[in-house]
């Protein structure tokens, strides 16, 4: 690859459109459900499994639910991709924390922190 390609791949890479959203992490044992926010979807599952694996997930009942059960009773699926289109800052946070909350109410689910 040459420099030029090379530079027009990491300005593609940092101009794509990361979905921004609201997913949930459920317990197939128990029925418990965590929702949560993640500022990039694609990416937040290998941070979520790689926490809870190492057992330093900030979330405590999400964490002791994960140690109890174990790896194959927990899913993660998306529930919301969130429509961020010319949101910045403030605006932003609100929309993200507005459909949390609609969320954690639909499902009755606890809230992941972290």
């Amino acid at each position: 690859m040459d420099k030029s390609s090379r530079r027009q791949a990491v300005r593609d890479y940092k101009e794509r459109k990361v979905p921004m959203g609201i997913y949930a992490v459920r317990c197939a044992q128990t029925g418990e459900a965590w929702v949560g926010v993640s500022k990039d979807l694609d990416q937040h599952a290998n941070r979520l499994w790689f926490a809870l694996k190492m057992g330093g997930h900030p979330s405590k009942s999400l964490q002791a639910a994960f140690k109890a059960h174990g790896a194959d009773a927990f899913a993660l699926e998306t529930l919301e991709v969130v429509d961020v289109e010319g949101l910045d800052g403030y605006a932003l946070d609100a929309r993200l924390k507005d459909r949390d909350a609609h969320w954690r109410a639909e499902l009755g689910a606890s809230k992941v922190v972290g």
